[in-house]
């Protein structure tokens, strides 16, 4: 299936709600979709040694989170070498106008240039220029900082009840060596306890603790409404809910196909 036009969306969901298996399902449905993770992108400037990735280790390894800044010029540099994004200035991408602003911004502070001086960027409407954006942004504060440089046109908020989450972790196991995961209640095992391929003994995850999900959850929770209600005010905004990735993938398709006009070839 084809777009009819460019779809930059952020998947919303909590720990365990599946927003991985709904990627990989929109991906395989529309291959004019991409997936670009902040993680991934991260990581690769790192491996790379690029300017971005010296600055983002240095502050890993001094135990400091790496700054929303940061991480949205890796974004926007990724962007602008696919080709998505236009810089319509000479300079590279830069968020400070002078070193003190470098130094708060190293501080993990957002001072952002007034308008007039920032970068400007224009980006592409084709359907190849379309994106599922994983790991940012995470607060209402980064999403209005993503609005400054691109807009997103979708957001789904995957709606899975957190009884449900929490029984899919409460009987998850995993075969370390090869990172199968098996579920007793929904993909179970043919051997209890034993990996179908090899025999080998399956494993519950260190951090699969129910108390300590139910704090990722409630964090979540706390974090994500703000985020949800500032998309809801820009009108990108859906609900999607299901207890299952099956119920609702359907769902999910019919609200990506219904914003983009697919085409079918």
């Amino acid at each position: 299936m084809t777009l009819r036009k460019a779809a930059r969306l952020i998947l919303v969901g909590a720990p365990g709600a599946g927003k991985g298996t709904q990627t990989e399902r929109l991906m395989k449905r529309f291959p004019d979709l991409a997936a670009l993770s902040s993680g991934d992108l991260l990581r690769k400037n790192v491996r790379e040694r690029t300017p971005l990735g010296v600055q983002a280790e240095a502050k890993m390894k001094a135990g400091s989170l790496v700054p929303d800044n940061m991480i949205l010029r890796l974004i926007i540099n990724e962007l602008t070498t696919r080709g998505w994004l236009k810089d319509h200035n000479v300079r590279p991408y830069t968020l400070y106008a002078s070193s003190m602003d470098m130094r708060r911004a190293d501080e993990g502070l957002s001072i952002l240039l007034p308008m007039e001086h920032r970068t400007r960027y224009t980006y592409s409407d084709e359907p190849s220029a379309s994106f599922i954006l994983d790991g940012f942004p995470r607060t209402a504060k980064q999403a209005a900082k993503l609005d400054e440089l691109i807009p997103i046109n979708l957001v789904v908020n995957i709606d899975t009840p957190a009884e449900i989450i929490m029984d899919r972790i409460c009987n998850r196991w995993v075969h370390v060596p090869s990172g199968r995961v098996y579920n007793t209640t929904f993909n179970p095992p043919e051997v209890p306890g034993k990996d179908d391929l090899t025999g080998e003994p399956l494993t519950r995850r260190e951090d699969d603790d129910p108390e300590t999900w139910k704090a990722r959850l409630k964090a979540f929770k706390e974090t994500s409404e703000p985020m949800l209600e500032h998309y809801d005010k820009l009108g990108v905004l859906v609900h999607v809910k299901g207890d299952s990735s099956d119920e609702i993938t359907p769902k999910l398709v019919h609200e990506f196909t219904k914003r983009f006009g697919i085409l079918e070839k």
